[in-house]
């Protein structure tokens, strides 16, 4: 408001100037308390130097009132100049009229016939402004399109840390329950070894005591007759040949000493021959190994893995998983965790009684925020069921004729040949063979929407001695 009183109701009548620390006396008038001052030290009263009449006080009250006008009004002023200064070229002193778009900064027309801007393409300020509000717009939303990027980056980010604090937990379980029962495996196995070893001891020595039991018969068979052939030879003589006979065939009639106890001591070679090897051999009945793991941070939010990750089926959305890059978002896939970029590689998929299913490889570049076909073309080489029918997911898509519902699928890669074979492992039929020349690696590819499992069959470990 003050910027709109005349300067002249702002200035004092003394100094002529803007008020400086304004004093009001009681006749209405206002200076400047210097002026004021100054004027008094040389009257011979203390008067108003506009109507002359007299004031009663030394020290006339601050009119605040009007101090906050004029400082508001100089301040206004500082400003006003300030914009102008600004709005001056600093060069040539002239207003900044023009805009030179190939400079990118607005000039005077003075510098625009120097030879600094001379042949530049130039613009009156008004219409540069309206262009560079509108690229400042343009700039302004991609800024906040960024903005908003970032900001649910870090929504994500908050999700993938609670995420991960609650894998570690589950993980941690997991390994936990897994350890206990083959803790419980050795435990039991343990328990056998020894009672297998308890009981060879009982028969050997069962068999030591009834050996033991023999020898002492016949030690008492053997005593009792030299006791005999003893009183032979002491009789007399004719006694002795009447009755030598009798004592000869005594001496022959015993049975010939008996030969050394083979076997009767514990066999140490059959408890602890390979005993590490042959435990770990047998644990695989307990754990049996996987040709293909599941992994989880690639599937789906409506898709289910099993504890061991070697089976998949379809369910309602759980709790949510972080949209990370490589989550599939949109279709109901899962990828295996180890990729192939060389060798042979092979694995069986037990399809139960799922009937909504593709299955093979897929490149690891394949789209996770996209549904698009399963096809060669988009780096996917599988076979599925829909409908009722069996398909390989060629292009275009060929119905398979099967004769028999499906139990199992065998998935074999030649990474090398560049070839993807698919068959019924019960009998060897060839179902389907994709060619194609790899320039990316590849990793199980699974797809379901069925209620029922897809599990990965375990194979069975084949031990080869190596000779040097």
């Amino acid at each position: 408001m003050s910027s709109k009183l005349p300067e002249e109701d702002l200035s004092c009548p003394v100094c002529c100037d803007i008020f400086r620390d304004p004093v009001l006396l009681p006749c209405s008038h206002s200076f400047c308390r210097s002026c004021l001052q100054s004027f008094w030290e040389s009257s011979v009263f203390r008067s108003c130097p506009v109507c002359r009449r007299r004031s009663s006080k030394k020290q006339p009250p601050s009119n605040l009132a009007l101090r906050n006008l004029c400082e508001a009004f100089v301040q206004t002023q500082n400003w006003r100049c300030e914009k102008e200064k600004k709005a001056a070229c600093p060069q040539h002193g002239e207003k900044l009229k023009l805009f030179c778009v190939d400079d990118q900064q607005p000039i005077c027309v003075v510098c625009q016939a120097s030879r600094m801007h001379k042949g530049h393409n130039c613009a009156p300020t008004d219409e540069a402004a309206l262009d560079c509000k509108e690229k400042l717009d343009s700039a302004l939303k991609l800024l906040k399109d960024k903005l908003d990027v970032v900001t649910k980056l870090r929504m994500t980010s908050a999700m993938t840390l609670e995420h991960i604090r609650s894998q570690a937990q589950l993980i941690e379980n997991r390994v936990k329950h897994q350890f206990m029962k083959l803790h419980q495996f050795l435990r039991e196995e343990e328990e056998a070894r020894l009672s297998a070893l308890k009981e060879e001891e009982m028969e050997k020595v069962l068999a030591i005591k009834k050996r033991d039991e023999e020898l002492m018969n016949r030690i008492s068979s053997l005593s009792d007759i030299i006791s005999c052939i003893e009183q032979e030879i002491a009789a007399d003589d004719l006694t002795l040949l009447q009755n030598f006979k009798s004592a000869m065939e005594g001496t022959q009639s015993s049975p010939p000493n008996p030969k050394g106890f083979h076997g009767a001591l514990i066999d140490e070679a059959k408890h602890l021959s390979n005993l590490k090897f042959r435990v770990w051999e047998k644990m695989q009945e307990v754990a049996p190994y996987s040709p293909v793991t599941l992994d989880p941070n690639t599937v789906h939010p409506c898709l289910r893995l099993s504890e061991d990750l070697s089976s998949v089926h379809y369910s309602s959305p759980g709790l949510p998983l972080p949209t990370n890059p490589e989550r599939f978002c949109v279709s109901a896939e899962v990828l295996g965790s180890t990729a192939i970029c060389s060798g042979t590689h092979a694995w069986e998929v037990e399809l139960g009684q799922s009937d909504d299913w593709i299955l093979g490889v897929a490149s690891v570049s394949v789209k996770r925020d996209l549904e698009v076909p399963a096809r060669p073309e988009n780096g996917f080489w599988t076979l599925c069921m829909r409908d009722g029918e069996y398909r390989a997911m060629a292009s275009p898509v060929r119905t398979l004729k099967v004769d028999k519902k499906l139990q199992k699928v065998r998935v074999e890669v030649d990474w090398d040949a560049g070839e993807v074979r698919f068959s019924c492992p019960e009998d060897g039929q060839m179902l389907h063979k994709f060619t194609q020349t790899f320039t990316d690696k590849v990793v199980p590819y699974f797809y379901t929407q069925s209620k029922k499992p897809l599990r990965i069959v375990p194979q069975l470990v084949m031990i080869s001695m190596k000779r040097n």
